[in-house]
């Protein structure tokens, strides 16, 4: 801890000084009618000349006052609208050191009552923006679709063979829910989206190379889902119902409280689930002359909880002190079978094996973040505080029921029973600081430093029921330990000249980890760090034309769980085998955009990614068995371009299509042969909207992705499409909507691997086929307030949680 204290003086002296010298700048006013009588609640706009950019929002209290504090030199001018009234807005004037009170704004009545308004232009569900991708999902339908589906339906996005995101091509994406890293991924973060319905999505964010203020993790970049909640004063919320039925049923609901007045601004999100579903996964396997045909099929049922809930004390105009905590438990039962049918070079059955193994698995999540915030100086100085503390548990309990069948599927001998009981847990402990000073009106600074602490456990104890009762298997029992610390710090600055804009940063980050496995008598010991440097250019060319350039280097740090050399067998044949001399990888981003009126004509992406970690199968052609354990790969390209953007094809019809072509190439030695895979590919996506009359609307969602190459694996082509119906009223505060997913149930993972002794057909199928129903309602006062966003210091560890 001495390291950091050096840095931290510093950084807190700089602090002070720009403090002491901060001037507190307000703008203020008042809005009133041809009477003179205040308007409370009116809609309050400042805004930046010559660009006409909105820089605040927020409504006059009940005295028709407005204020805002903190505002950098310029000129600006400030608007006001109010339903009911014709707007208006106040003549321009500069603002320097002193505080500037606006003359009173009047709202004239309209005289005219109109019988119907019919609001025809609304916010895109794609918005390409300099840095980033934000898809708007409050304009999507999305009844009866988790969070996970949502995502997937994003510019560029995939999902693997495991449902793990993979964004333009690339692994190792950051998922941040509201500015925090999750810490899930693999199977936990899977578990989590599908259990959040898409209905409590406001925005998803796509940023493909964040800047240095961010971690460093992340080869593929990161995700920031923003949860729905309402910035309105007084109290307000919604809640949604909803429900759907495949091959099972499934019962969703949630509800979202706010209450915002005065100094302080509190939410409650409640969200559980009813999931009753189904994973099929089928396995052709070639083994010397030999066809193994194995059929696993997975039951679970689940039963979510996700809250989250938290408070803003807005002190003063400087100093704001929150709290976050939020939670997510998942219960499951689950049902798997596997069976698997053996022939011999003749075609001819030669036996099979059979298997049940009935689950009770737990997944549990508890965070608590502590954050404060200060207005420094009138030029958006701004220093924050984050103190996170994060707890994953699971707990796992299995039993298994071998059977091995002859040619005639009899018994052969008796049944082999084993069971399992396992546990895990991660503790994370982070605190950071980000500073940011305005060094003149084009010239800004960022610096900031982090420290995080680690420690993750998987105990797994397995027993073989014998004559004498149940024994404990020395040979698949294990207990692991890991511990880590990260510390980083960062500098970058901003430097905005008349079209043009650069943005530079570095990022140090070191690593020291140690584990060991008592199963194994493994030792793990890694001391390291690595700089990580960032550059962001933007140049507009006119006021419709904008291009930006982006590089970023970036790390991608095994998961706490793949470091675990432990086996963990799903069926007879099939296991999967954590690695502990895995290595970090790294890779080197390049991004380019060009946009229209901010329609998308062309996006490219290119990055060369160094150790990159892909599962590696390895097969024993006696035992029949295939264990498929992370392995870091030599080298990994991704190209990838893209064009397309949402338009109005006519008043009535919106529509977004994005058609994109990548270049994929893996090379490495695997298992000591060389092996050297690329493919061209392309796909297509298209998202209609149909405005019809009486608040009604169709949408009409498709995509085809052609084969590829992901890893080792060779993924085949595939497409879906989803219909859906939308009815709004109740004066538009209530939505019906109605929709069926995968129509046509063509949505299916199917790949082949082959390299060396492996030669494998893969295809995983899931309920995509589905008819959803689902009630939104929005009640309490609707009357807009400005709220905060912020991001903790749990970075990139969450993100390791479950990884493989």
């Amino acid at each position: 801890m001495n390291r950091l204290i050096k840095p931290a003086i510093f950084f807190f002296f700089l602090f002070g000084i720009k403090t002491v010298s901060a001037q507190n700048v307000k703008i203020s006013g008042t809005v009133t009618d041809k009477s003179n009588k205040a308007l409370d609640y009116a809609s309050i706009a400042l805004i930046h000349l010559p660009d006409s950019a909105s820089v605040a929002l927020q409504a006059t209290n009940q005295q028709g006052l407005y204020e805002f504090s903190g505002v950098k030199p310029g000129r600006y001018l400030i608007k006001a609208l109010m339903m009911g009234y014709d707007k208006n807005q106040s003549a321009a004037f500069e603002v320097k050191e002193a505080a500037v009170k606006v003359p009173a704004i009047t709202l004239t009545n309209r005289s005219q009552e109109l019988k119907e308004v019919n609001i025809i232009s609304k916010m895109p569900v794609i918005d390409q923006k300099a840095d980033r991708v934000v898809v708007n999902v409050e304009q999507m339908n999305t009844a009866g679709d988790n969070a996970l589906e949502v995502i997937s339906r994003s510019p560029g996005i995939k999902l693997d063979k495991d449902d793990n995101i993979v964004l333009k091509g690339k692994k190792g994406i950051n998922v941040m829910i509201d500015g925090k890293l999750s810490y899930m991924t693999g199977m936990e973060l899977t578990t989590y989206l599908k259990s959040l319905p898409g209905s409590v999505l406001s925005k998803i964010e796509l940023i493909s190379n964040p800047p240095s203020s961010f971690d460093a993790a992340g080869t593929a970049g990161i995700i920031n889902i923003k949860l729905k909640r309402n910035k309105m004063q007084g109290f307000n919320g919604n809640m949604n119902l909803g429900g759907g039925y495949g091959r099972y049923e499934k019962v969703f609901g949630g509800t979202n409280l706010n209450y915002n007045i005065g100094k302080v601004s509190t939410y409650l999100r409640l969200n559980a689930g009813h999931y009753n579903s189904y994973n099929r996964l089928t396995l052709n396997r070639t083994i010397g002359e030999e066809q193994y045909n194995q059929l696993n099929f997975w039951h679970p049922v689940t039963n979510s909880l996700n809250y989250s809930t938290g408070a803003d004390y807005f002190i003063n105009d400087k100093n704001t002190f929150g709290i976050m905590v939020k939670g997510y438990t998942a219960p499951e039962e689950t049902k798997v079978n596997s069976n698997s049918v053996n022939y011999n070079a003749a075609g001819a059955k030669m036996g099979g094996t059979s298997m049940y193994n009935p689950q009770s698995n737990t997944e549990k999540n508890h965070a608590l973040n502590l954050n404060y915030r200060f207005k420094t100086d009138t030029l958006g100085g701004e220093l924050g505080i984050d103190a996170d503390y994060v707890r994953y548990d699971n707990s796992r309990s299995e039993t298994f029921t071998n059977n091995y069948l002859d040619v005639n599927d009899q018994l052969i001998g008796t049944p082999i029973d084993l069971r399992n009981n396992g546990m895990g847990k991660v503790s994370i402990y982070s605190i950071k600081a980000d500073y940011t000073l305005n060094l003149n009106k084009k010239l800004k600074m960022e610096t900031g430093w982090k420290s995080s602490w680690v420690r993750s456990e998987s105990d797994v104890r397995f027993d073989s029921l014998k004559t004498a009762g149940w024994i404990t298997d020395p040979r698949r029992t294990n207990l692991f330990l890991y511990n880590e610390n990260i510390n980083a710090g960062y500098l970058s600055l901003d430097q905005s000249f008349k079209n043009l804009q650069i943005k530079a940063g570095l990022r140090a980050e070191q690593t020291l980890g140690n584990g060991s496995s008592s199963g194994t008598n493994t030792v793990i010991d890694r001391k390291y760090w690595k700089l990580f440097p960032t550059l962001f250019i933007s140049l507009k060319l006119d006021s419709n034309n904008l291009i930006t350039a982006a590089y970023r280097k970036s790390i991608n740090r095994p998961s706490y769980s793949s470091l675990n050399p432990f086996t963990f067998y799903t069926d007879p044949y099939t296991a999967l085998q954590g690695n502990p001399f895995l290595q970090p990888s790294y890779a080197n981003s390049f991004e380019f955009n060009y946009s229209i009126k901010n329609f998308r004509v062309l996006t490219l992406s290119y990055s060369v990614n160094n150790g990159s970690i892909w599962e590696v199968a390895y097969q024993n052609d006696l035992t029949k068995e295939t264990i498929t354990r992370p392995e870091n790969l030599s080298r990994t390209t991704n190209f990838y371009m893209a064009t397309g953007s949402p338009f109005d094809i006519t008043k009535w019809w919106n529509n977004s299509t994005e058609v994109s072509a990548g270049f994929n190439r893996t090379e490495s030695a695997v298992q000591g042969n060389g092996y050297n895979a690329f493919s061209w590919n392309w796909s297509v996506m298209t998202d209609n909207t149909f405005t019809l009359p009486k608040n009604y609307s169709l949408s009409a969602y498709a995509y085809y992705d052609s084969p590829s190459v992901s890893g080792l694996f060779r993924s085949l082509g595939s497409y879906q499409l989803n219909v859906g119906a939308k009815k709004t009223f109740w004066n538009k505060n209530a939505t019906l909507a109605l929709k069926v997913n995968d129509v046509f149930n063509t949505s299916a993972f199917r790949a082949n691997l082959e390299y060396n002794n492996i030669k494998t057909y893969w295809k995983n199928e899931w309920e995509s086929r589905r008819v959803n129903l689902s009630f939104t309602y929005k009640f309490g006062n609707m009357k807009i307030k400005t709220a905060r966003s912020r991001r903790t210091g749990t970075s990139d560890e969450e993100n390791r949680v479950g990884k493989n």
